[in-house]
Parts: structure tokens; sequence; C-alpha cells
């Protein structure tokens, strides 16, 4: 495959560090909810979660197509990269928006480890994806922005340090536009982590980390204000494609895993005299699952093609996203009904991979609504919603 030639360095790398962690270190993970510590420590030590942060603040300086590289090797290795990846693309909100002072002062320390930047404060019990619909508020006081509300689905809130939390400081019924009055603010949860800032994990059907996030009269320092205040959601927009692709990457290194799964199990599986890959019931999906594999391999081949040109590749991204999606569920669909009885066995890892592929047809955005944005924003439709 062509788009495996880039970065091949990188891949080689990744896949070397991934075979410490086999599949029973992410069965043990899985079973007891831990969060993959070891991991994650050895993905710092690499400099792989740096990658995109530039060199004069310590990181690699590497452009998107390494992180996508990056995130699909540990994927493809049978890995899980969700308890780390948001390390990647929300500091990129620091990069872009943040002061010279900010990005000198919580960079060096993410792209070292000594600081983590993985919690991702915006969804809402309440409001959902409608974001500017959130009911957070930051108030400023004395050189303090005081924080009340909640958020919720904030993952790898218990092993961050800081968080980028996005608020209204703005009452929506006195701005113009709903999408103003909302900023963004980066929080150092160690300082009122327990007394005015709690959390509360969220059991889920996979191993991801996720949590309830309160916040009661929680000061935050002016200075940790990102950009212009009543500016911050164009600020997490601006960061969304790049989400949209390493999610992408993440996708395809998971099909890429049940392809290569299935295909070998279905020429070493011998029934009623034969192999089972010899049937087409069998062959057809898990062909199938390679071709929508390889057009979604190609759509996000062409987003960062756009992304690293410096252009901004929403339809690209979004449909990138998307076709990683279904191309993995499909794969993963395949896979189960290759190994039958066996696919449901937590041993062969494919029924906690099955689980862990399903989450991208809802998050960090639903499938059905990369379709409204193509429809409306791309096919000139009327907006439905």
């Amino acid at each position: 495959m062509a788009y495996e030639l880039d970065h091949p360095e990188i891949r080689e790398s990744v896949v070397r560090l991934c075979a410490n962690f086999p599949g029973e270190y992410w069965r043990k993970a899985d079973r007891e909810q831990a969060y993959p510590t070891e991991f994650v420590k050895a993905l710092t030590d690499a400099g792989f979660l740096g990658a995109l942060i530039p060199e004069e603040y310590g990181g690699s300086g590497l452009p998107i197509s390494a992180a996508a590289a990056i995130l699909e090797e540990v994927h493809r290795s049978g890995g899980n990269a969700g308890a780390c990846h948001a390390q990647m693309y929300t500091m990129g909100t620091v990069l872009r928006h943040g002061s010279e002072e900010q990005k000198q002062k919580y960079l060096p320390g993410i792209a070292e480890g000594s600081l983590r930047l993985q919690a991702f404060g915006v969804t809402e019990p309440t409001s959902g994806t409608d974001t500017t619909a959130l009911r957070t508020t930051a108030k400023l006081e004395d050189g303090h922005y005081v924080v009340n509300g909640q958020k919720i689905w904030t993952s790898r809130a218990e092993h961050s340090d800081l968080m980028l939390l996005l608020c209204r400081t703005t009452p929506r019924d006195q701005v113009a536009k709903k999408t103003d009055g909302l900023s963004v603010l980066l929080v150092d949860m160690r300082e009122a982590l327990g007394d005015t800032l709690n959390i509360r994990p969220i059991r889920t059907m996979m191993n991801h980390s996720t949590t309830e996030v309160f916040f009661d009269n929680m000061k935050v320092p002016a200075e940790n204000l990102i950009g212009e205040e009543g500016k911050g959601f164009r600020y997490i927009l601006s960061g969304m494609n790049a989400e949209r692709i390493l999610i992408s990457a993440e996708c395809i290194g998971d099909a890429k895993w049940f392809i290569e799964k299935s295909s070998a199990y279905a020429q070493e599986r011998n029934v009623f005299g034969r192999p089972i890959g010899q049937n087409q019931g069998i062959q057809f999906p898990i062909a199938k699952a390679y071709a929508e594999m390889r057009a979604a391999e190609l759509m996000l081949r062409e987003a960062i093609r756009l992304y690293e040109a410096g252009g901004n590749p929403g339809e690209e991204a979004n449909m990138a996203k998307m076709l990683g999606a279904d191309a993995s569920w499909a794969a993963a669909e395949a896979c189960v009904q290759t190994h039958g009885g066996f696919g449901f066995a937590e041993e062969y890892d494919i029924e906690r991979k099955f689980r862990e592929c399903r989450l991208y047809q809802v998050a960090p955005i639903s499938t059905n609504l990369v379709l409204s944005y193509i429809a409306e924003h791309v096919l000139g439709m009327p907006r439905s919603y």
C-alpha cells in the first residue's frame, strides 16, 4: 500500500514499541478498566506524543502525516491510542491561539511528559453536540475566572494535569450570534481537584477512561484565557480538522488489524475438509472491507495533503473520518463472522477491538452530523438543525 511508505522509519519504530504491549496487556487493562499508564509513558518517552509540537518548544516539529502514521500503527498493532491521542490535537489550540508566554509555560512540559494535556471539556449533559447551548459559565472577578457547571464524556480527566475548557463568558441572550461569548480556558486541574473540581468516572462498554466533571466556583487565573474572550468557539473549530484526520488514521489501523486477522484465520481454519476462506461467503465481506479501507485511506491522504499545504480541508477531513469509521466497522463485522464463536472469546482480542471501534460511529462526531455537514456545506442544501 503506497500510503504505508509515508514515514516508514516512524512506523517501524511504533511497531517495535507496540510489540512490548501485546494482547495480554490490553486485555488486562480492559478487564480492570485500567488506564494503560506504561504504554502512554513509552509513547511519551519515545517522543511520539510530542510529534506535532514545534522543536522550539521541545517537540519533534513533525507534520500531521507523521502523527497519523503513529496512531495508525498503534491500532494496527492491536493497541488503542484513545488513552492519549487527544494530547496531539488539544495542544494545537494552545499552539495556534495561545500567547507566547502560554506556549513557553506549557508546551515544553507537555512534550517531555511532565505535564499531560489530555482532557477536553466541551460536551455537556443537556447540550450534547449543540455546543453553543452549553451552560458552564465563567465570570471574571478580581483577576480570576470563576467557573460553574458540568461537563460529560470528558475522557482522560483523571489522568490529565491540564484541561482545555470551553465555557460561556457572555450569556447567550446577550450576544448577536449564538457562537459568540464562548471562551477557552486552560485549567490546571491539580490545583482544584477534590475541592472546586470533582471528577466522576463513567463505566462504558469499552475501556475509555471517560468521566463527568463538576465545577463549583472553580477559580482559573485570567492569564489562562486562550486568545480573546468570546472567540473560543472558532478556536475549538480550528482544531477539528486535525482531530478528524487523526481519528481516521486510527480507524484505518483498526480496519487493517481486523482484515489481516480474518484473512489469516480464513486460510488456516478448516471445516468440511477445506479452508473456510475458499467460500465466497467468507471471502466477500473481507474483500469488501478491504476495498472500503483503501478508499478511506485515499481520502485521508487527500485530507492530509490539503492540511499540510495550509488549507482548510473540512470536507475531506470529515469524509475521511466517516469513511474510516465505516471501514473499520465493516472489517470488525467480517472478522467476528469469520471467526464464529472464537470471535467472542476474550483471548482473541477481537471482541475488545470490536467494542472499541464501534465508538467512532458516534464520537468524536457522529456519522449523522458528518452527513449533515456534507449536505449543507458541500452540497448547498438547507441546514437540517
